[in-house]
């Protein structure tokens, strides 16, 4: 593992707004102190956790260098900086470059759905564009396209700063191809909490986190430990996390989780159009009962 240069428990930054709607700058800095002080290995601005679609461009890169301001070198900040245009995403990666950010997150083109060639296109002229290294960001299930194997480990050889993947197309499978046919230090992070045990068993580095937002500590205590080879201790936490896993996608993500931490303090229940709060308050009921039951778990000292 110590040859990989992401490993661990990265997690996918909410983006907090003030009641007026404006990016609440105060709040994200509580939010990655809470992080840090927690344990967490590193922190991903702009993702899709962070509403980065909902953001303008000028919110957008102040985000990622108020994130690197905040973390003051502490942990690696990856930023999110993907696009469905080729020259969006090299502005936006060149920016985050010039802030200083340890690597890039870049989603797969979304909208557009290009094929396979047009997919290694986009992602080589976004890597031939900065220094720093990027991870790429295949999840099918928004972009409408799967970033193939053969592909993947083509830009890997071929581009010596794509030095690592988060794979979110829920296919284990896959996934494990990956983890097979790359590079030894070539680093394959689980774009899903719920999957994250079970990439790591087949030798999978880490997972870029909806729910450390919440429960930072916690998370890296479940990683740390699957990746230490102690799956008993990371079956047992992960068994007290199936329902809130669950429960962060009960609606669209990133809104249970955002209310979540709203209901707790750490920013307000505001967001972005088109996304807005629950839909049904039954899911609210829910999402804060599954909280509830790890934070009592953890007062009894069982996690």
């Amino acid at each position: 593992m110590s040859d990989h240069l992401f490993k661990g428990v990265y997690t996918a930054l909410i983006t907090p707004f003030t009641e007026y709607g404006t990016v609440d700058y105060a709040a994200l800095e509580r939010l990655v102190n809470f992080q840090i002080e927690s344990g967490i290995d590193g922190l991903v601005p702009c993702g899709t956790t962070g509403e980065s679609p909902c953001l303008s461009h000028e919110e957008h890169d102040r985000v990622i260098a108020e994130t690197i301001r905040f973390a003051k070198g502490r942990v690696p900040v990856i930023a999110g900086t993907g696009s469905n245009a080729t020259n969006e995403a090299i502005r936006l990666s060149q920016h985050a470059q010039d802030a200083g950010v340890d690597a890039v997150l870049l989603v797969n083109p979304y909208y557009n759905k290009p094929n396979q060639l047009g997919l290694y296109k986009h992602f080589r002229a976004v890597a031939d564009s900065v220094s720093v290294p990027c991870v790429l960001y295949n999840i099918k299930g928004r972009t409408g396209v799967n970033l193939e194997t053969d592909t993947l480990l083509k830009l890997a050889n071929d581009c010596s700063n794509i030095v690592a993947v988060k794979e979110a197309s829920g296919n284990l499978s896959q996934m494990e191809d990956v983890i097979n046919r790359c590079h030894k230090t070539f680093s394959v992070l689980s774009g899903d909490d719920n999957l994250a045990l079970d990439l790591v068993k087949l030798g999978g580095h880490g997972v870029i986190s909806v729910a450390s937002n919440l429960f930072p500590k916690e998370m890296v205590h479940m990683v740390h430990s699957a990746m230490a080879g102690d799956f008993e201790t990371a079956e047992r936490i992960q068994t007290y996390f199936a329902e809130f896993f669950k429960t962060c996608f009960i609606e669209t993500n990133p809104i249970p989780i955002k209310t979540a931490l709203a209901h707790y303090g750490h920013c307000q229940e505001i967001f972005r159009l088109p996304m807005c709060p629950l839909e049904k308050e039954e899911h609210r009921a829910t999402l804060i009962e599954s909280t509830d039951k790890i934070f009592d778990a953890i007062k009894r000292g069982e996690i």
